[in-house]
């Protein structure tokens, strides 16, 4: 019975995942270019009529099934999430460990907090919305295959694309040399699908081919984009002489490929380290380098309301056209409220609302950026004490069960 919920559970999640405009357009896409490809080179190198054809149309096949089949498991596996309340066997670790106040418990190594996923992931990399959950522990081959079987279906489709355009527009000429087996006619909707197509298809060879050659660097790395940022962060961040900081999950490429795509040898909560390091090595950095972020927070008071829509438009053009381009919240404000700011651009503000609720929709709304214009900062003179409190406050806010 246990095996059989478990079954229906991930088919209602695939299913949840799938019924997305990121799968839905994903999907609608390779259709289209399937489809198109194969009326196209039907007219010149049938699978019925040489060899050839039937090799070409079998390997074309297997691109877009092997693509298919890699995309699908990476939508129905997910990243794999840190069970909500999680703590570690031995409480005395909990102190190398971040809480995640959203999902009640603490982050194992190399998970992190997803918004849009709602779940501490496994591992994470990413969140893709063409797959609509996170790229991390459990789906990263899958992804990836999927990434390169799509880069090589979109050449093999590019180059029979524009050998059929190329047929279609000499038509004359092969009617004059006699070759009216390469004959190849497209009326005005075919032709401009067949344009769409190719178009649609070298945007793919480049986007996905871009992407993939990252993941790439990943794999063989061991090191994801976020612990990617972690690492640059380490290498400036000010320390003792005589420390070094050495990334503890970079095993050799061999290795790194290996765990990845032969045998994983991790259950995604404990992770093979190299030696000198252990389990904690990359939590402890981070922590530093949230209380070296602490240090940098300044206290904001609201002066002005904002509503948290991307282009407030009553603040002004400038305001608008330097919305920060990140898929972080904006978050709403309204006079009296004080903000922990960490980040600063010229028209915006990033921080956290103090004296925020613990519930699960405040959460999710408690940190964002906001318009500059909206609050001023609490002098250091007159602040300096109560910007100590707010983030004691905040801290025993997260830590609270």
């Amino acid at each position: 019975m246990d095996q059989q919920a478990g079954v229906l559970d991930i088919l209602a999640q695939f299913f949840h995942r799938l019924w997305h405009w990121g799968p839905l357009v994903a999907l609608l896409i390779v259709k289209f270019i399937f489809l198109t490809c194969l009326y196209v080179t039907s007219m010149w190198l049938s699978p019925y009529n040489s060899l050839e054809g039937t090799v070409n149309h079998a390997i074309y096949i297997g691109w877009v099934g092997t693509l298919l089949y890699n995309f699908f498991m990476a939508v129905a596996m997910g990243p794999g999430f840190v069970p909500l309340r999680w703590r570690p066997e031995l409480p005395e670790d909990e102190q190398f460990l971040q809480y995640c106040a959203n999902c009640d418990g603490f982050k194992t190594p190399r998970s992190h907090h997803c918004r849009r996923c709602e779940r501490c992931v496994l591992k994470m990399d990413h969140h893709c919305p063409w797959i609509n959950t996170c790229c991390g522990h459990r789906n990263h081959a899958n992804f990836t295959l999927f990434l390169l079987f799509a880069v090589c279906g979109s050449i093999h489709s590019s180059g029979l694309l524009i050998i059929g355009l190329s047929k279609a527009y000499n038509r004359k000429y092969y009617m004059q040399q006699g070759h009216d087996e390469d004959l190849v006619y497209l009326g005005f909707f075919p032709f401009v699908a067949t344009v769409l197509s190719l178009g649609l298809s070298i945007g793919v060879v480049v986007a996905l081919g871009s992407l993939l050659f990252i993941q790439m660097k990943i794999i063989v790395r061991n090191e994801t984009t976020i612990e990617n940022w972690i690492v640059s962060k380490a290498q400036m961040r000010e320390r003792d002489d005589d420390e070094v900081f050495v990334y503890p999950y970079n095993l050799g490429v061999a290795e790194n490929l290996k765990q990845v795509f032969v045998y994983p040898l991790s259950d995604g909560v404990t992770w093979p380290v190299v030696p000198g390091c252990n389990q904690y090595t990359l939590t402890v950095e981070q922590i530093l380098q949230k209380q070296d972020k602490r240090l940098r927070t300044r206290l904001y008071t609201v002066v002005h309301h904002y509503a948290g829509s991307f282009f407030p438009i009553t603040y002004g053009c400038r305001v608008c056209t330097s919305t920060p381009l990140t898929d972080e919240p904006r978050i709403a404000v309204a006079p009296g409220d004080r903000v922990l700011v960490t980040r600063w651009k010229k028209h915006w503000l990033y921080g956290e609302l103090e004296n925020t609720k613990l519930s699960s929709k405040s959460l999710r709304r408690a940190k964002g950026w906001f318009p500059r214009q909206c609050a001023i900062e609490v002098s250091t003179s007159r602040g300096s004490r109560s910007l100590s409190e707010s983030l004691t406050s905040v801290s025993q806010r997260k830590k609270t069960k």
